[in-house]
This record gives structure tokens, sequence and C-alpha cells, in this order.
């Protein structure tokens, strides 16, 4: 597991611009982690990488916004209001998976049916300083 400290949201996004170095279509991000810890600066970052970077909305309500960017589609999702991973099924959310990158905030409600390998990243506040976030990088393969 790798690690980040971000000292403030310009350095997740720019963090996540370079993580994004690493995508291509297929790529699934796990985002976790408290409302305001950084997730959706760092979606911001991986589009910002794409060129898409005055693009994005926060899927809270739609559960997933769509990008194209060069051919490759990029799906912000949000599943945070949704139940369980049937519910998920059910939207025919896994359809995206082969499509292009995913990026799912609160990933973890899905986590079960998520094929393999994908990222989780989980966002957490330092108590100390409230610019300060940690990004704890996992690579799930097995």
């Amino acid at each position: 597991m790798d690690t980040f400290i971000s000292k403030s949201e310009q350095e997740t996004i720019d963090f996540a611009e370079t993580f994004a170095n690493n995508l291509k279509k297929g790529s699934i991000i796990v985002l976790s982690g408290d409302l305001g810890s950084g997730k959706t600066k760092f979606v911001q970052g991986v589009l910002k990488h794409f060129n898409l970077e005055n693009e994005i909305s926060s899927p809270t309500f739609t559960i997933v916004n769509e990008y194209t960017s060069n051919f490759l589609n990029i799906y912000h999702f949000d599943v945070y209001r949704l139940e369980d991973s049937d519910e998920f099924y059910e939207m025919g959310g896994d359809e995206y998976f082969e499509k292009g990158i995913c990026l799912i905030e609160w990933g973890e409600i899905i986590e079960d049916i998520l094929p393999k390998p994908y990222y989780k990243i989980k966002f957490s506040r330092d108590n100390q300083n409230e610019n300060y976030r940690k990004l704890e990088i996992e690579f799930i393969n097995n």
C-alpha cells in the first residue's frame, strides 16, 4: 500500500493528474472516505489529465456522469445513495466496467462485485490540519 499526504486541494488535484498516467480503458478506481475528504477533487485531477477539468459535476443524484476525451470514456459514479451492489446491477452499472475508466465515489458499497484488478484509494482528514488529506492507495488484484 502506498500513502500520499496532500497539503491542499491543489496537491490532491495534481497527484490525481499524475496518477491518471496509469489509467486506461477498463481501469476501476474506488474512492472511499468521508464527505469533504477529497474524493471529488481527485476526480477533478483525473479529468484534468484528460483535458476535461472544466466538465466536472457531482453525480450524487444521477449516480453516474459520463465524460469523453479522445475516444476514451470516463465514468464518474457516486453510489452513496445505493443500498447495495444489487441496486448497482439493476441499473446496469456493471456494464460500464469494460467501456472506459470508472471512478467510483463510495465504491466500498459495491466492492463485492468489482472485477479485479482495481485501485482502492481511502481518503482521510488530518485532525491537526484541516487542509491535509491522507490518501492510502491499494492495488487489489486477488
